[in-house]
């Protein structure tokens, strides 16, 4: 049998935090290697290329920061790039720090197993590749698994399907087609208003409605990409340790300590303003029920005014879902469709889905012909792809047993029992409720930095202490309940996938103060983890050793 292949560090996906750790890992002189299951670099914005896709932060600060010369070089064409202009950044990136020598495309992990003999990670893959590594650096994504259809009858539909989260790579023509789309979170607001205009006829089933706030995108000018990167110094400081990671003043005030006056100017203003800067109008709309409830019927009003048919506005106004606890969505003419005479929505909480026919589909009892259907479902969001992978730790235990009741982390950072491996962006970790972009570059650096730390002093392990991981955990879960977060069914407590145990995945205590959590426990020597030196000398000490 031949040797396993073997570096120092294994990164498994390619997206933006894949490729940030390869170059972390390389400037410390560490062999390693990147592993990623599509042909090329990017994770969510390789596999996502639906009709309408945009990121939904502002391409200014959704971009790297780690590099002057990157942000010098590169300019942004929109306020809001489109995922084919993010996929050209993200190739462009690897290229001009010549990282693609060391990713492996078309190689889907399947395996990783800590060996405690050789204190090292055994990898396995679905080509049949076996990789050792002392360091697993976990860079999955936090939205990369789809929410797989469970539908009856899906196998015999003679039209075509498709996710919006594994979009194929050709374009598909909605020309004369009828087409219905399931879901109405972010890929189906997106995606809606451009496939109306193409399609003979569209039909929306609508589970759950959701706040969405205008984009407002527009080519940026060459003085408009001048002024910020004149100002990107300041702006990335302030985006550090802002509550979102991103560039919004943070609010002062409560809905209720201002004059209704002043409260409508506010939100008038950032309505204006567009993008998630609408939940900065005011500093308690995510804690506050009657706060909510205030900033939602503005938001109701704008629905009402936009959509001419009162009863199609009545059933886009969300219910029973605070402003924000939902991810927020950013539109480009969502509610405008649907005032076109070829689109229907349909409430399928009150007509739910029977059954995909062979011709359509079946809702409340009637039949929907349709060519094309598209589930904008989401995805198995933050484990999904940690529990698929199903890490197995000391003792053999794996990631599934220990997470049967929910995940459970230190820092978002890492799990007890499991040495050496690190999830970037982790449950546990503001990740999806902030910039990611923010998120992503923090995690990579304090990974970085530990593994430089262990190096440079001779440890070979680390891990987080059961004690460490259950008041982090607790903690977690303690800010949740002095948030509203709690009160919605979404993707953020699980609640879309069948049988995920209902807990609050991300953290919710804010970018900045959680950036002084994480420097702190470094600071105090990695306080909360298990340091030691282990069986077999570092990569360091075995390279000075030869």
């Amino acid at each position: 049998m031949a040797r396993p292949a073997t570096y120092d560090a294994i990164v498994v996906g390619a997206g933006f935090s894949g490729i940030y750790m390869l170059y972390r890992l390389r400037a410390m002189g560490l062999s390693a290697r990147v592993l990623e299951a599509g042909t090329g670099p990017g994770g969510t914005w390789f596999w996502n290329r639906y009709p309408g896709l945009r990121c939904d932060v502002e391409s200014m600060t959704y971009s790297y920061s780690f590099s002057d010369e990157l942000q010098r070089e590169w300019t942004w064409t929109e306020r809001y790039a489109t995922q084919a202009e993010i996929e050209r950044y993200i190739n462009w990136v690897v290229d001009r720090l010549d990282l693609r020598r060391d990713i492996q495309f078309e190689t889907r992990v399947t395996s990783a197993v800590f060996d405690e003999a050789s204190e090292r990670w055994s990898i396995g893959t679905e080509r049949g590749d076996q990789i050792e590594a002392r360091y697993c650096v976990m860079a999955t994504g936090c939205l990369s698994v789809p929410n797989m259809p469970r539908i009856k009858g899906l196998e015999r539909f003679k039209g075509r399907w498709v996710h919006t989260a594994d979009w194929p790579r050709e374009e598909i023509d909605f020309k004369g087609k009828r087409v219905g789309v399931i879901g109405t979170g972010s890929s189906g607001v997106q995606a809606i208003p451009v496939i109306a205009e193409e399609a003979a006829h569209l039909t929306v089933f609508q589970r759950t409605a959701n706040h969405s706030i205008p984009a407002w995108n527009h080519p940026l000018t060459e003085e408009a990409v001048r002024r910020w990167k004149e100002g990107y110094k300041p702006l990335r400081a302030k985006a550090l340790v802002s509550p979102v990671g991103d560039v919004f003043d943070p609010p002062t005030q409560g809905v209720f300590e201002v004059s209704a006056d002043e409260r409508r100017r506010r939100l008038e203003k950032h309505w204006q303003l567009g993008s998630f800067g609408f939940l900065s109008a005011f500093n308690d709309m995510l804690t506050n029920k009657a706060s909510s409830d205030t900033v939602g019927a503005f938001v109701d009003a704008k629905i009402r005014a936009v959509v001419k048919d009162p009863a199609v506005a009545d059933k886009l106004c969300p219910r029973n879902l605070p402003i924000g606890t939902k991810r927020l969505c950013v539109d480009t003419n969502y509610y405008e469709t649907f005032n076109r005479d070829n689109v229907t929505l349909i409430d399928i909480k009150a007509n739910p889905i029977d059954e995909i026919t062979p011709s359509g589909l079946r809702a409340g009892g009637v039949d929907h012909p349709l060519d094309i259907i598209v589930f904008a479902i989401g995805y198995d969001a933050m484990t999904g792809a940690l529990l698929r992978i199903n890490p197995r730790g000391r003792d053999g235990v794996a990631l599934k047993e220990r997470w049967q009741h929910g995940p459970r982390t230190y820092l978002g950072l890492m799990v007890a029992g499991f040495p050496n491996l690190f999830t970037v962006t982790g449950p546990g970790s503001p990740s999806v409720i902030s910039n990611m972009l923010v998120s992503i570059e923090q995690h990579i650096d304090w990974i970085a930095d530990c593994i430089a730390h262990l190096e440079r002093n001779g440890r070979a392990l680390i891990e987080a202490t059961p004690e460490a991981e259950e008041r982090w955990t607790r903690h977690v879960t303690e800010v949740a309940e002095g948030t509203l977060f709690l009160q919605a069914e979404t993707w953020y407590v699980g609640a879309n996938i069948p049988g995920k145990p209902r807990v609050i995945h991300p953290y919710l205590g804010g970018v900045g103060a959680y950036r002084v959590i994480c420097d702190g426990v470094a600071a105090k020597d990695y306080e909360g983890f298990r340091v030691s030196r282990g069986k077999t000398p570092t990569a360091t000490a075995a390279r000075r050793a030869s």
